[in-house]
């Protein structure tokens, strides 16, 4: 397996060791996204043995493509017969593979940009769930392959794959496409109508071209869906029919050659290219939805009016005081549409009481507390907490190998008493001589590197969290996009080593070995979550993070000097002493043993319900499609298992376990995080400039006296146009977010809104 390897390798393919049970790398592979292995990375990891090998796709492998087949390859055949009848000879090009459970994987270079995966046919399985038959791996996907047990080349060789041209790449996925089987749920209409669309069940129906008069009440979107000519709006914007029949073929604008980019068959508009905005792929859209969209932007009141100046619809005029709900809605009758998603419930800032561990950290909590001219018990906690896991770094672990190293972000205004809880920490550490494991900025990804290199653990402690994440969101700055991909490494491999880069012409400088990272950032609340971004919530960057709010400034007090307790120093000074292992002279330091802190059996079966809990919780989110869901609750065990060692040695240093009292409150502490996390992320993260515009409307409403403002107070605090703010307050009142009320004023009342 590492002669293969290699071959791969030095052949552009990005090659790593993988687990062939469960189809993923054994190492951590985001660094490799953007760059090779090195010889001697593959000689090290496949000199031990491994059950499996994969690729990287996409960019990194050289624009490299496949196409998997999945469900046994059921539809590889027909997708085979329809590529030699549109391009013969172009089939026997492609590197073609069997899995372990007998599909295909098609395998080629494109000579283009490779976009993400996609999926090209599915069908729905027989117990309704929708089965993916064919999808592709591209830009930051992988696949395991030969000579991982299971898999086999049948056709061509992996070292040699062909470079395709773009209109050979269109064919084959047109040809993978034309096998799909379902659509997915119409959009039909502002946030879209869940009603299944299958071409297999469902009779074509063409609309028809005279205007007849509508039913009384019908609305305008309904009535186009059943009458309008959805072809010539179509046409007008650029979109070219190249099929007819009951499944017409339709090709994006701007393209004149190639595969087609949707479907139409007389009911539903199915997109599945990538690149025609303003449709997504996947998706199935009505006629009414494609109307809105070409015609009004999205703006679905503007488009019912319209309308309804047209014909469609109800007679009444537009500007009558009519529901603007019910003349935008669309779709299934109203017992058929699902209520609007209320979004995660809010469990509220961290209990104080869940801020105290016992031993070391309550210690360093008291005297800073005491000391402190603003005493803030969650900056405290924070800092107490971060000093442990710095101070054990290296020097223990879990039977599981999970370390001390975590991201900690303390949230709270100005001049709240962030830094005295910083000050605390380095007056320790340089107390017992450990003051050159301080850090303060992140300059760049290197010098982090170059950091933990001349020391491999350190504590940055920053009050530059929100700045760095909004240079990353909006400048979209290398510099700091470098140092987020950085932190995103050093969290995951604490228990491995880190390859320092090789610079051109010179010998490697050599590895971190068992890299530490702690980090004490603090940042503004708002600051924070404005800066946030939908691809830092799914990267892991957001679900790494312990996020601890301060609340509101406290009492102050008059500053007092005083030294540092005793115990104290004394725990600090213990650590900095220690060394565990067994005695190896000055390698201890380089290549550390880490002391194993063993769970009780109490302990050990809590975690294992943890672990369950977390699991069930990440299920419900992937059936969902919630991608922060899954992100986040994906951490939640490794987080748990972080805290309950921290818990234990900061009880007992000396003779630490991990007793059931660390793992309930650990449990506790992680599990309200992670849903105060998703609460707030969803009240702040926007996925787009309108749904930002709503996101701040409400922030108004919540923050605001009896969480309701007056609509001229409100306008003004929004700084938009009569419109948009219209089309803002419009769309709210139809989710559910906001309801129109009358606010007392001294004269007469004054119309408003209330969060719902």
């Amino acid at each position: 397996m590492r002669d293969a390897a290699q071959q791969y390798l030095a052949a552009g393919l990005c090659v790593l060791p993988a687990r062939r049970d469960q189809k993923r790398p054994t190492v951590p592979w985001k660094p490799y996204q953007t760059r090779l292995p090195t010889v001697a990375e593959v000689d090290a990891w496949f000199a031990n043995e491994q059950t499996g090998l994969c690729v990287l796709t996409g960019q990194v492998s050289g624009n490299h493509e496949l196409i998997d087949f999945d469900q046994g390859g059921a539809r590889f055949a027909a997708w085979c017969e329809n590529v030699r009848a549109t391009r013969p000879g172009l089939l026997e090009q492609l590197v073609i593979s069997k899995t372990q459970r007998d599909g295909r994987h098609a395998q080629y270079r494109f000579d283009g940009e490779v976009s993400g995966n996609l999926k090209l046919a599915q069908r729905r399985g027989d117990d309704g769930k929708v089965v993916t038959l064919i999808e592709t791996r591209g830009e930051g996907g992988l696949y395991l392959c030969a000579p991982t047990p299971g898999y086999e080349v049948l056709q061509g060789d992996l070292c040699r794959l062909p470079v395709i041209t773009a209109e050979e790449r269109d064919i084959l996925l047109q040809c993978a496409w034309d096998l799909n089987e379902y659509v997915p749920p119409v959009v039909d209409g502002p946030g879209g109508t869940p009603k299944d669309a299958t071409p297999a069940t469902r009779s074509p129906q063409g609309p028809t071209s005279g205007h007849g008069e509508p039913t009384v009440g019908l609305r305008p979107g309904d009535d186009y869906n059943q009458r309008g000519d959805v072809r010539s709006v179509l046409r007008e914007c650029g979109w070219q029919c190249t099929r007819g029949g009951d499944n017409e073929h339709w090709r994006r604008p701007d393209k004149t050659s190639g595969s087609n980019s949707a479907t139409f068959n007389g009911e539903h508009f199915y997109v599945f290219s990538s690149s025609a905005a303003p449709f997504e792929p996947n998706r199935a859209y009505s006629p009414f939805s494609v109307y809105t969209l070409l015609k009004h932007g999205g703006n679905w009141e503007a488009a019912a009016r319209q309308l309804r100046t047209e014909g469609y619809g109800s007679d009444g005029p537009p500007d009558s005081d009519v529901d603007i709900a019910a003349i935008v809605g669309q779709g299934a009758p109203a017992e058929e549409v699902e209520p609007p998603n209320p979004g995660p419930p809010d469990p509220g800032p961290m209990p104080l009481e869940m801020l105290r561990v016992p031993g070391f950290i309550s210690e360093v909590m008291d005297h800073c507390l005491a000391t402190a001219p603003y005493p803030n018990q969650a900056m405290a906690f924070s800092g107490a907490l971060t000093l442990v896991a710095l101070l054990s770094g290296r020097k223990v672990r879990d039977s599981g190998d999970n370390r001390t190293n975590i991201y900690l972000l303390g949230l709270a205004h100005s001049a709240a008493g962030k830094d005295w809880p910083r000050k605390v920490n380095t007056q320790i550490l340089h107390a017992v001589g450990m003051a050159d494991c301080l850090g303060e900025r992140f300059a760049s990804g290197e010098g982090i590197q170059d950091a933990l290199f001349l020391n491999p653990a350190m504590l940055f402690q920053t009050d530059e969290i929100d700045g760095l994440l909004q240079s990353i969101n909006k400048a979209r700055d290398a510099r700091h996009e470098a140092v987020q991909s950085t932190l995103l490494t050093f969290f995951s491999i604490s228990n491995s080593v880190f390859p320092m880069r090789r610079r051109a012409g010179r010998e490697s400088p050599g590895v971190i070995d068992q890299p530490h990272l702690v980090i004490f950032g603090t940042a503004i609340p708002n600051h924070y979550y404005e800066a946030l971004s939908e691809r830092m919530l799914t990267n892991g960057f957001f679900a790494r993070m312990i996020i601890i709010e301060a609340g509101q400034r406290g009492t102050g007090q008059e500053p007092s000097i005083r030294d540092l307790p005793p115990r104290v120093l004394d725990a600090a000074k213990w650590w900095s002493d220690f060394q565990p292992g067994e005695y190896r002279g000055n390698l201890l330091g380089i290549h550390p043993v880490p002391k194993v802190v063993e769970h009780t059996d109490e302990a050990r079966r809590l975690m294992i319900e943890v672990r369950l809990e977390a699991e069930a919780e990440y299920a419900t989110a992937e059936e969902k499609s919630d991608a922060v869901g899954t992100t986040v609750w994906g951490r939640v065990s490794e987080q748990t298992r972080k805290l309950a060692l921290i818990y234990a040695v900061s009880e007992d240093h000396v003779e630490p376990r991990i007793s059931l009292a660390a793992v309930q409150w650990a449990s506790q502490f992680v599990m309200h995080q992670t849903r105060r996390m998703l609460f707030m992320a969803a009240g702040h993260v926007a996925d787009n400039p309108f749904h930002a515009q709503c996101l701040r409307l409400m922030q108004r409403l919540r923050t605001a006296p009896g969480r309701q403002i007056a609509r001229r107070d409100l306008m003004r605090a929004m700084h938009c146009k009569v419109a948009d703010f219209d089309q803002i307050v419009s769309t709210l009142i139809q989710q559910d977010e906001i309801v129109p009320v009358n606010i007392p004023t001294r004269t007469r009342p004054a119309q408003g809104y209330r969060v719902a």
